[in-house]
Order: C-alpha cells, then structure tokens, then sequence
C-alpha cells in the first residue's frame, strides 16, 4: 500500500464506513502519520466502539469530538490539535463526513435540501476555513516544491453524483438533495484550489465508488476495504496536476 508522506492527517466522519476505514489503513500504510486526528460527531456514543477499540492499541491517534454542523465543535477541535502539533502544521485534512438523503424532486423540500448541504458543503468549508492556518503552516515548512499530500492538501469526499454530466447515468436513483450538495461541494473543491494555490495547499475531490457502507447499501460494488484502498493510493500520488479536480478511487478524472 502506497503511503502518503504525511506526518499529520485529519479525517472527520471517522465512526463508520470510508471515515473508520480511512484510519484503518492509515494506521497500516508503510509510514502512518506521526500524528492523526479520527474526528467523529459522537466518538463517545455506541457508534463509536470500533473506533475506540482500534484507537486504543495506537498512541498516534487522537479521537476528538467534530461535528460539521457546529461550529464551536470544529473551533475546539482546531485549537486542540494545533496545540497538540507543538508548533508543526496539518498536511492533509480529509473532509469525509457526510450525510445521504434518496429523495425525488417532488419530494425534496426545503429543510431537506439546507439539512444536506449544511453537513456536505457548509461542513467541508467551515472545517477548512478553521485548520487553514495549520495547513499552511505545513505547507511553508516543507522545503518540498510543488503540490502534494505529504506537503499540505485538502481532499473532499464526493460523488459522481455530484457531477452535472453524468447525471443521467445513474439518475435511477434520483437523491436529489445530495446530488445537489455534491455538485456544490464541488466547486467549493475548485474555489479552493484557486485561492490556496499560492500557499502551496492541494485541493481536490474524491469520489469513493459505490461503496458497501450505511450510506451505499449493501448492494454497492465495492468494499470499504477496496474503496480506501484505492482512495490512499490516489491521494499518495496527486500533484499540482491534480489540484480542483474530481478523480475516482482509480485516479480516473471525472467530469464537473
């Protein structure tokens, strides 16, 4: 398994699914961070076990209590893991949380659609907004030239679903206040890139796959293990090519 190069990583959405599984190889790769953060909205809740008791024969990890949907939650957080990196920044900051609402056009309302993209945009903007200094920091402190996951970056968990040509690809399964979220979420992915480009942070997106987890359903085509799998081998191998882009867990470039 590829690793990132990444002394420091922050993943939210951390309980379950890519968010656990993203932790799970991190902790595995050839050079696991010296320093990862597994941020969870509940880490001390039932959901929280298996988290727990992975994180408990490991002193590299931190659980700390995120919700992306709170901002005094993500402010503590951030202040808690700058005093923990004594002086070093973030490299990477993985904004996977996310939430999945099915629900058809007709169907969507309007506290549907703000519910969505208050935890898969607001969330992603307002938890970057918060680690940026961290970030930079990191990124000024490598003496590395070029864009990178061991220099600094932030990588937003999205959906092809979220990508205005393909939607009639899969439109079968209409979610459209997710569909519409992740489309958001990724130009916040582009905007990103363009502003923090000079400061030497990458930004990209990452669509998973379908993937079998409580929000893919077991009839999805690929395991956690195999998505994340993929996802850390892509992230290990982005560049300045790669910035305000949407690639799969193959490295594939998706259209907007």
């Amino acid at each position: 398994m590829a690793g990132l190069g990444a002394r420091s990583v922050l993943v939210t959405g951390t309980n379950r699914g890519i968010g656990l599984e993203l932790v799970r190889q991190l902790l595995s790769s050839p050079d696991p961070p010296q320093h990862l953060f597994a941020c969870s909205r509940q880490p001390d809740g039932e959901n929280g076990q298996e988290l727990r008791k992975l994180v408990s024969s490991h002193p590299n990890v931190t659980i700390l209590k995120l919700d992306v949907t709170n901002p005094t939650t993500i402010k503590e957080a951030a202040t808690y893991v700058e005093g923990h990196l004594k002086g070093s920044g973030l490299n990477v900051l993985i904004n996977n949380a996310a939430t999945f609402t099915d629900l058809s056009l007709e169907a969507s309302g309007p506290e549907d659609m703000c519910n969505e993209y208050k935890t898969n945009v607001v969330g992603p903007l307002v938890v970057s907004q918060a680690f940026l200094p961290l970030l930079k920091k990191a990124a000024k402190d490598r003496s590395q030239k070029g864009l990178s996951c061991s220099r600094a970056a932030i990588i937003n968990i999205s959906s092809s679903m979220g990508s205005v040509e393909l939607v009639s690809c899969s439109y079968m399964k209409p979610a459209v206040p997710y569909r519409c979220s992740k489309a958001a979420l990724n130009m916040l992915t582009m905007c990103q890139s363009l502003s923090y480009k000079e400061d030497g942070i990458l930004c990209s997106a990452v669509h998973p796959g379908w993937v079998k987890t409580d929000m893919g359903t077991q009839a999805a085509d690929l395991t956690v293990n195999e998505s994340v799998r993929g996802i850390l081998h892509v992230l290990s191998k982005l560049d300045d090519g790669h910035s305000g882009l949407l690639v799969n867990w193959k490295g594939e470039k998706l259209p907007w």
